[in-house]
């Protein structure tokens, strides 16, 4: 597998429009992407940070894993992302090691990304995200 950089960092939050203002006032942050995701039940938000970005995560329904992770952990980081090249051959790659896999395929994510998850089993207790390069 051939990570790339490090795409983003995620935090989760109750209430996006109470946590915006801490990365774009406080850091200096901007707003590339908001959107609805309504699939997985969350609204999400990516703040540009030099070469990688910032992501910020609210349930918007109550039985979502994010309001599940949110109401078992609370605020705060809830997973890393890494840009690899070819995603697909990365999952097969992590298979073939006997990584736990959340998704066995990739999907698209927010801004159109091809994305899979990792299960914090695999990777020491920390939920990691491969996203797709230049998708």
């Amino acid at each position: 597998m051939n990570v790339t950089r490090l795409h983003h960092v995620a935090y989760v939050v109750n209430d996006l429009d109470a946590a915006l203002p801490v990365f774009t006032e406080r850091y200096g942050l901007a707003v590339t992407i908001r959107e609805l995701m309504p699939e997985q039940g969350v609204e999400a938000v990516m703040l540009g940070a030099g070469e990688g970005a910032v992501e910020l995560i609210a349930p918007t329904d109550p039985e979502s894993g994010v309001a599940r992770y949110l109401e078992k952990r609370g605020e705060g980081l809830h997973h890393i992302a890494f840009e690899v090249e070819d995603l697909p051959a990365a999952l097969d790659q992590l298979r073939a090691e006997g990584a736990e896999l959340i998704d066995q395929a990739p999907r698209v994510g927010l801004g159109g990304h091809l994305i899979a998850f990792v299960h914090p089993k695999s990777g020491f207790g920390a939920l990691t995200e491969l996203v797709q390069a230049g998708h």
